[in-house]
């Protein structure tokens, strides 16, 4: 049986996960440019859950303090985040300047191995998502001590997996309103906008 303390430290990490993680970010920018056209958003859904996973047990288990305590690994972090996210912004541009339909725009991935590889970046090679997962629900977590932070962890991880599932259950809802080219290049301007925007707040 779960106590009510612990489900009360569940619901606490449930809140915070979700807060940080319904925000417009990198991942559900990615997933909303793919189910809009139904390509493999439900594998992007779901790899985007594990990443996220896998980032807040390694921040409720101690990783956190090592990535915030090393410069370095901040720096390159950095570094290539804002890279890749330049890049992918660009391509979204590039789709948003010209007059092309849903199955074409620059913001979504045309094969399962390019969906997943991209989802795999959007998750790992943006900083903001281990400042979110791993240092900052990983941070709270710690201090509920040794056996309430996994519960508080939980209910990040929870909240993470509700999220995606969400968002790939409602994205391709969207799609009859981004039948005309217009409509997607307004999509695609809004991802070029997300993505350069979390670039450059990694370089300032």
């Amino acid at each position: 049986m779960i106590s009510a303390l612990q489900s009360t430290v569940m619901l606490q990490g449930f809140l915070t996960g979700g807060g940080l993680i319904i925000a417009i970010g990198a991942q559900n920018a990615f997933l909303l440019a793919q189910g809009v056209r139904r390509q493999y958003h439900w594998p992007v859904a779901l790899l985007c859950s594990l990443s996220d996973a896998l980032l807040i047990c390694l921040g409720v288990l101690g990783m956190g303090a090592l990535i915030s305590d090393s410069p370095l690994l901040m720096q390159i972090a950095r570094g290539g985040g804002a890279l890749f996210l330049f890049c992918y912004g660009y391509r979204a541009l590039r789709s948003a300047l010209k007059p092309v339909g849903m199955e074409s725009g620059g913001g979504g991935a045309r094969s399962l191995k390019s969906a997943l590889l991209t989802t795999l970046a959007v998750s790992l090679l943006n900083p903001h998502a281990y400042l979110d997962t791993v240092v900052l629900v990983g941070g709270i977590a710690t201090q509920h001590g040794e056996q309430l932070r996994y519960w508080f962890g939980a209910g990040a991880v929870v909240a993470s997996c509700c999220w995606f599932m969400l968002l790939g259950f409602g994205a391709p809802r969207l799609a009859p309103l981004l039948r005309e080219p217009r409509a997607w290049r307004v999509l695609d301007g809004f991802i070029c906008l997300v993505m350069w925007s979390i670039a450059i707040g990694l370089l300032i």
